[in-house]
């Protein structure tokens, strides 16, 4: 049966039929009756365990789950992307964002050329660059040493390489600060450049056609602040790098060529950083950190694409995801990274999931008659334990949750880090097993209540539980470890799109409101009302205008 018709395939009507038949199971019941659980729904690779054995499934739902990916043709869609095939319909472009980090040494050929040898050049062009600034070579135009980075970008540009630098503070050379700015709102850029000096900072301006609306308009205000300082237009060659296919624009800015890194319309925002997009993640921590980081996601590109279904950490991933999207009704899942270091993954995730598949139609242009991508949000533990964890835990909603960790700590004998694990592992177990109104009572008559007293609390006290998480466990926070996580998330939501046949590599629903913007903003500074459009938009425009200028 077709995928455009795939909420009538029996595949589809059989896991619907086994989500019925199973409703009413209880996870501590399964834990009780199958002492081997953990063994049966583990899964290690390398330096991580997948544990995903804390979710309200069967053998035979699994079974179904592979032949879903099955049905949709899994294995063929992988390898096109992974040979070059224009799999991004819409745009009619390859997705090829793992050639940027493929050791291989084989070629990647997109129409008839091998694409390595330009990717393996801006390579090197980003080792000179990050070499000279992190050695002191790189100087400023008043001769001093470069001490400041500031990226400026958006989307893919700003989120990817903000969340891996964050994440590998571990590894940063310490007298080089990296800072990243992305919102149009000016007092992002003034905030971040308010204590630099401007006769050592490095901007670098990443906007693949040199005209994305904020990202220039912040590039050209650091402009104006660092000449305000430097009265000197040459010095703008001393203290710019482009990353940018408009090499033409790049020049009239003032950017000197050789300070300019290009990169390939095969390689979506989102998916970015492997590039020279992460440009300022080689600066932070080393052009051999980089190129770790691009090992381990390799690593994991060879999982993903040689091991069979039923021990693919990706793909398993995703067909939980779709089992709780569309057959137990799951609307959102929480992403909980037990690391401070990883308190950006979330809002990226944000990106790489919603960006790819929040999607409604089909790639035939039909829409689609079942849910597509869920809402993804999550803060790093212990925090949200403090915040939203008791909607989790006694919400009316069933919120599956990735829990996330690493089996060592940055610092030897940290006993942070052994609390921290402890609260990761309790979470999980609280999730699933809940506590009965008997276990709440046995609590309460213990601390000496009487029964009025029992009465009135225990039923606050009582946990459903039978709440699904996934732990994610990995040996330590490295660059090559890290390099895996984002990639093995980048494969997930690529089977998701593939079962959901809906074309994860476009993103066309952030278009409309950039015209309109462009529409709306000259008329924000002329003299007459603005009309034009509903009484909504009309109205705000005019109140903006009367109070901005009073």
């Amino acid at each position: 049966m077709a995928l455009d018709q795939l909420a009538q395939s029996s595949i589809w009507k059989a896991l619907k039929k086994h989500q019925r038949d199973i409703s009413d199971l209880q996870m501590r019941n399964l834990f009780a009756e199958n002492p081997q659980r953990f063994d049966e729904f583990s899964l290690q690779w390398g330096d991580f365990l997948l544990d995903y054995s804390k979710n309200c499934i069967q053998s035979a739902t699994m079974t179904l789950l592979f032949e879903l990916a099955r049905h949709a043709e899994l294995d063929s869609c992988r390898d096109a992307m992974f040979h070059g095939e224009a799999i991004n319909s819409t745009e009619g472009r390859a997705v090829l964002h793992t050639a940027l980090r493929n050791q291989s040494g084989k070629p990647v050929v997109v129409d008839g050329k091998d694409v390595m040898p330009d990717v393996n050049h801006e390579l090197d062009k980003m080792r000179q660059i990050s070499d000279d600034i992190r050695s002191g070579r790189w100087l400023g135009h008043t001769g001093k040493r470069i001490s400041d980075v500031v990226n400026i970008g958006i989307g893919g540009s700003d989120l990817g390489p903000a969340m891996v630098t964050g994440a590998l503070k571990a590894y940063h050379q310490r007298d080089l600060n990296v800072h990243f700015v992305s919102n149009v709102d000016s007092a992002h850029l003034l905030d971040t450049v308010a204590s630099l000096d401007p006769e050592r900072v490095l901007f670098i301006i990443v906007s693949k056609t040199f005209t994305t609306q904020e990202t220039m308009a912040n590039a050209q205000s650091a402009r104006r602040w660092l000449l305000q300082h430097i009265n000197d237009t040459a010095a703008v060659a001393k203290h710019f790098v482009a990353v940018s296919t408009n090499a033409n624009a790049v020049l009239e800015f003032g950017i000197a060529r050789d300070n300019i890194l290009g990169f390939w319309d095969w390689v979506g925002g989102r998916y970015s950083l492997w590039s020279t997009v992460g440009l300022p993640i080689a600066l932070a921590i080393g052009i051999e950190n980089f190129e770790g980081l691009l090992r381990g996601a390799y690593q994991m590109d060879e999982h993903f694409r040689t091991a069979p279904l039923e021990q693919n950490m990706p793909v398993i991933l995703a067909l939980l995801g779709i089992w709780y999207r569309n057959f137990v009704g799951a609307s959102s899942y929480a992403v909980l990274p037990y690391s401070q270091r990883l308190n950006r993954l979330s809002a990226y995730l944000q990106q790489l999931d919603m960006e790819s598949n929040g999607k409604s139609t089909r790639k035939n242009g039909e829409p689609v008659d079942y849910d597509t991508g869920p809402i993804i949000w999550g803060e790093p533990g212990t925090n949200g334990q403090h915040a939203f964890y008791q909607l989790i835990h006694q919400g009316t909603e069933i919120i599956p949750c990735d829990f996330l960790i690493a089996a060592q700590g940055d610092q030897p004998n940290d006993e942070h880090h052994d609390i921290l694990t402890a609260n990761f592992i309790a979470q999980t177990e609280a999730l699933m097993r809940g506590k009965t109104e008997a276990e709440a009572r046995a609590e309460l008559l213990a601390a000496d209540m009487d029964v009025e007293q029992q009465d009135q609390l225990a039923p606050h006290k009582v946990f459903p539980g039978n709440r699904p998480s996934n732990s994610i466990l990995f040996r330590k926070l490295t660059p090559e470890t890290l390099g895996s996580l984002i990639a093995l998330y980048e494969h997930k939501v690529f089977v998701q799109g593939v079962i959901w046949n809906i074309n994860s590599f476009d993103q066309w629903g952030v278009e409309l409101g950039k015209q309109l913007a462009g529409v709306i903003l000259p008329k924000l500074k002329q003299a007459e009302p603005v009309t034009g459009h509903d009484a909504s938009t009309n109205g705000l425009a005019n109140w903006v205008r009367e109070m901005g200028s009073s």
